[in-house]
């Protein structure tokens, strides 16, 4: 459907529809959030489960802190914590292994990929000759054919001389005793 084309009154039923589904995919979010005024502080020397509830917090392993994620970068700062002792999201992967991990299968997706374009190619290339090789069997042909045809002149020449001097190969040389 074209952008900016009117497509109707939606369904009355696909409103509720849609406002259940989104409503029970928020409620275990909420639930396993802390509250909203709660800090990252509060946690700290509890466990790295209670602290990890709150998403905007970061558990460093090292010195049983409970910190506020810094936003601002990717990964938290070596002042903050060590990168083999922030823990985020669940507390079983800490940054480290995550940033390996994640290197290891980028990479072999990547490398993945290029093999099956480089074996796309190849197979293409394969099911149809390229342009060299169709002159190359093109010449190959017409060489075939002119030497078939030089093949046809030289016998002809060949007959004619043994007919004139009498050396014509006759198909059946015993045909003419069989008469007698």
């Amino acid at each position: 459907m074209a952008p900016g084309v009117a497509r109707g009154p939606t369904p009355y039923w696909r409103l509720p529809l849609g406002g259940a589904a989104l409503l029970l995919l928020l409620i275990p979010v909420a639930a396993a959030q802390e509250p909203p005024g709660a800090t990252c502080s509060q946690n700290t020397n509890k466990t790295c489960e209670e602290c990890l509830k709150n998403v905007s917090c970061l558990w460093c392993n090292t010195n049983k802190a409970c910190l506020d994620y810094p936003v601002t970068n990717i990964l938290p700062p070596a002042s903050l914590c060590k990168l083999s002792s922030a823990r985020w999201g669940v507390c079983w992967v800490n940054f480290e292994a995550l940033i390996i991990t994640m290197s290891v299968v980028g990479g072999a997706l990547l490398l993945g990929i290029a093999i099956c374009c480089c074996c796309c190619c190849r197979r293409k290339r394969s099911r149809q000759p390229d342009r060299s090789e169709e002159k190359a069997m093109r010449e190959r042909e017409e060489r075939r054919i002119r030497q078939e045809e030089r093949r046809a002149e030289m016998k002809t020449r060949h007959d004619e001389i043994r007919k004139k001097y009498g050396l014509f190969k006759e198909e059946n040389p015993y045909a003419r005793f069989e008469n007698n």
